[in-house]
C-alpha cells in the first residue's frame, strides 16, 4: 500500500521540499508505508549535484540546491510533479532499477493519450518523444535507500520558461508537451489518474488517499 498526497497547486516550494524530507524521516523510521506526492509548482528553478551554473541564463527566477542528481531544470504551472517516497531495499530495488521504473510509469500514462515515447539513462536521463522532444525529467535523491525528488511531466507547461535555462545542458528548443504533441491541452486530473493508474501497476502497489 502506498499513500498518495495530492498538494495541488503549491506557490512555495520549500514547503513541499520540507514536506517530502519529513515523510522520508518518517519511512527511514518505517512509520509510513510508501509515499507519493503530486504537485504543481509556482515558476521555480532548481539545481542538482550535477548542476553547471552557466546552464542558468537568467536570475529572475526563484532558485533552490537540491539533492538530486542531474543539471539545472525548471518546475512551473502546467506541469505535474511528482514525488515518491520509496524504500527501495523493501523493494528489492537499485537506482538504475528504480529510474527506470519511473520512466516506465510516465511512457505508460503517455501511451493513453496515444503518445508514443521511451525513457532514457545516463546524460539523456528522461522520457523522450521520437527519441528527440524531451517532456519528462527525472532526477532523484536517496538517504537510508529511500528514494525522494522525482519526475516533472510537461501537460500545459508554458516551455518558453525553459528558454531561462538549458535544461539539464540541452538546449531549451528539445523540451516539449502534452499540449504541444497533441495540439490540445489536457486537463491535469487525467494525467494524475493516469500517473497513478501507471504507478500502481509497475510498482505493484494499491493508493491510498491521505
Amino acid at each position: 500500500m502506498c499513500l498518495l498526497y495530492d498538494l495541488g497547486f503549491s506557490n512555495d516550494y520549500q514547503i513541499v521540499w520540507d514536506f517530502q524530507k519529513s515523510l522520508v524521516e518518517k519511512k527511514i523510521r518505517s512509520e509510513i508505508p510508501d509515499s507519493l506526492i503530486l504537485v504543481e509548482h509556482d515558476h521555480v528553478l532548481t539545481t542538482g549535484r550535477g548542476s553547471h551554473i552557466e546552464n542558468i541564463l537568467v536570475q529572475d527566477l526563484p532558485k533552490y540546491e537540491i539533492e538530486r542528481g542531474g543539471d539545472v531544470t525548471y518546475h512551473g504551472p502546467g506541469q505535474l510533479v511528482a514525488y515518491p517516497i520509496v524504500s527501495l531495499t523493501e523493494r528489492g530495488l537499485g537506482v538504475r532499477q528504480y529510474v527506470e521504473l519511473l520512466e516506465n510509469v510516465i511512457s505508460d500514462a503517455l501511451l493513453k493519450f496515444n503518445i508514443r515515447s521511451e525513457g532514457k539513462l545516463g546524460s539523456l536521463t528522461g522520457v523522450w518523444v521520437d527519441g528527440k522532444r524531451k517532456i519528462a525529467s527525472i532526477g532523484v535523491a536517496c538517504s537510508h535507500w529511500v528514494t525522494y525528488h522525482g519526475l516533472a511531466l510537461n501537460v500545459s507547461t508554458d516551455l518558453s520558461y525553459f528558454q531561462k535555462i538549458k535544461p539539464c545542458g540541452f538546449d531549451s528548443s528539445v523540451m516539449t508537451s502534452f499540449a504541444k504533441e497533441l495540439g490540445h491541452t489536457i486537463e491535469m486530473d487525467e494525467v494524475k489518474r493516469e500517473i497513478v493508474r501507471s504507478f500502481s501497476k509497475r510498482f505493484g502497489t494499491s493508493f491510498e488517499i491521505s
